[in-house]
């Protein structure tokens, strides 16, 4: 079994065995689709008090005013996803968000500069001595990733 899902599952179940208090479990899983990406990055639901109301911990009071007069579209959302589970009442107040987590990875690309000729020869020259011609290979292919990802840094820099 993946060990996210199983982690989430662990989660879900000790959250729900807290009671009312564990639909909070339910609310952030629906909360991202619910509201967006902008509104997701800037406010985060916190906790479910005793009555139910769902307290959301936002950037600045800017966003905690904006969603406060939002509140009945953004509880109309989580509706669509929670259903008679949705809490009936939002309070907005700035607080702590969650740390954003690691980009995923499909997203992630990585740019690998082109080494010169130059560079390439300087390559060759560090790794001549190793006798396993595909050490040495790998080891001049390292060598001129290197240089040239020094060489593009350097050249990224302003003039004082």
């Amino acid at each position: 079994m993946n060990g996210p899902v199983r982690l989430e599952r662990e989660v879900r179940r000790e959250l729900d065995r807290l009671g009312p208090g564990g639909q909070i479990g339910d609310v952030v899983a629906a909360w991202p689709d619910a509201v967006g990406p902008a509104i997701a990055a800037n406010a985060w639901p916190a906790r479910i008090a005793r009555d139910g109301t769902l307290h959301v911990a936002t950037s600045s009071s800017a966003w905690a005013f904006e969603l406060a007069q939002l509140a009945a579209s953004v509880r109309e959302r989580l509706c669509d996803r929670l259903g008679e589970t949705t809490p009936a009442v939002l309070r907005f107040a700035p607080g702590r968000l969650p740390e954003a987590g690691p980009e995923d990875v499909a997203t992630l690309t990585r740019v690998v500069p082109t080494p010169s000729r130059e560079v390439l020869d300087r390559a060759a020259e560090m790794a001549a001595d190793v006798q396993d011609p595909a050490l040495r290979a790998a080891i001049s292919r390292a060598a001129a990733a290197s240089l040239a990802a020094a060489e593009e840094r350097s050249s990224d820099r302003p003039f004082c």
